[in-house]
């Protein structure tokens, strides 16, 4: 039975909250004060923290602090009066998991208690390393590669494609993110409704009327993706002053479908930078996924090529017997793929579609794959090596990071970018 501590410091509270939760299956501690529930956290385990956010001596911020310096996969929510909101946002940024606003709706905070349980199951599974590399082996998700940035993001999505939770698919132009969005989907269920918008080819008054609806509780795509799966794509793009009307829709829907965002940007620091709002950042990256550029997987390329030989026709031969040798497979590593998968495979089918040979060599490639002006600078190179050298000591560590700081002799900081669902 998943457990619940509940840390407020007027009883009435922990009555009405025992007589609401432990009917649905949970168990149910309590605590007076943020210093007694830090002393009850530390001596017992719990799946979840309820906390009120205005406690003395020690608020409820405070003790948010204190539990993820002990246990960074802490799932906490914060229980807030409404004139305290504002100071209840920023708790998404020490990472608590949500908040309630005071008086809260039993429908709501079971629905987030559940919510919560299912996040800490999925980070309960990153330290499972043994039985998720199990899994990952028991699941196609569709991934082409064997390179380690890629196996690295197997694992994570084999974790997340039973999951509930908003994904944020982060990397750059061409990476793949829609490809992944659509097959994280797809996984899931292939008959429920998939609502795929680009924000970045929609108008104010779409998102008004797709998004909030008149009365801002969700327009005719929230509705559509009922059960299914509504696709972000481009969140960045979405314009600043319609974010927190969509926080209010994702509070008050009652997320009848999974949210996928993705993003070409650096959305973190849009946040910090004040151009994207910071509740719903904190809301739709819950669960980031950063998609590995091309050049940082090219051993890769080998697959990649035959895959794309699969998908084009050449009366001339069969493609999938086509073959490109050694100088030119050398050309095509040594490119830096501006434009990634989608560069890549543009560039392959055109090709493969053009050639009179089924054997293709380095001068059949177009002229940028040999200006030496696309090269990547030494720092840039030095930069890309360090990533990778740090992705795989992250892998052997399978995915811990405190391991992994160890091992490095570095701050955790430098995992922030690579160890995204942790």
């Amino acid at each position: 039975m998943p457990s619940i501590l509940i840390v407020d410091d007027l009883i009435s509270i922990h009555e009405m909250l025992e007589a609401v939760i432990e009917p649905t299956g949970f168990s149910t501690a309590f605590a007076t004060d943020g210093e007694k529930g830090l002393a009850q956290y530390k001596a017992g385990e719990f799946d979840l923290v309820l906390v009120d956010i205005d406690m003395k001596p020690m608020d409820g911020i405070t003790l948010l602090k204190q539990i993820k310096r002990i246990d960074p996969s802490a799932v906490v929510v914060i229980m807030t009066a409404y004139a305290s909101t504002e100071s209840a946002v920023p708790a998404l940024k020490y990472g608590a998991f949500d908040y309630l606003q005071k008086p809260f709706k039993i429908d709501e905070l079971i629905q987030t208690l559940k919510r919560g349980l299912e996040f800490k199951k999925i980070s309960s599974q990153q330290k499972a390393s043994a039985n998720s590399v199990e899994k990952t082996d028991s699941l196609d998700v569709g991934l082409i590669g064997n390179s380690q940035p890629i196996q690295q993001l197997t694992r994570r999505i084999s974790k997340l494609v039973d999951s509930g939770t908003p994904i944020l698919l982060q990397g750059e132009i061409g990476s793949g993110k829609r490809e992944i969005g659509e097959m994280l989907h797809a996984t899931r269920s292939k008959e429920a409704p998939l609502v795929k918008i680009d924000c970045a080819h929609s108008s104010k008054e779409g998102f008004r009327e797709g998004l909030l609806g008149e009365n801002g509780t969700g327009g005719n795509w929230i509705v559509e993706a009922e059960g299914g799966t509504l696709f972000l794509q481009n969140i960045q793009s979405l314009p600043l002053e319609i974010q927190p009307e969509l926080v209010s829709v994702l509070r008050n829907s009652g997320k009848g479908f999974r949210l996928i965002c993705s993003s070409d940007v650096d959305l973190e620091a849009l946040t910090e930078e004040k151009q994207f709002d910071e509740e719903l950042f904190y809301r739709v990256a819950m669960m980031p996924l950063v998609i590995p550029p091309l050049r940082k997987r090219l051993e890769d390329i080998p697959l990649l090529l035959a895959d794309a030989a699969s998908k084009v026709t050449n009366p001339h031969f069969e493609t999938n017997k086509v073959e490109f040798t050694e100088d030119a497979l050398q050309a095509l590593k040594s490119y830096y793929w501006p434009g990634n998968l989608a560069e890549f495979y543009q560039v392959i089918s055109k090709v493969i579609s053009n050639s009179d040979s089924r054997v293709i060599s380095s001068k059949q490639l177009p002229l940028k794959l040999h200006d030496l002006a696309t090269w990547p600078s030494l720092e840039a190179y030095l930069d890309g090596q360090e990533e990778e050298y740090t992705q795989l000591i992250l892998s052997v560590c399978n995915d811990d990071i405190e391991l992994a700081t160890q091992v490095l002799k570095c701050s955790p900081e430098k995992f922030v970018h690579l160890e995204a669902v942790s």
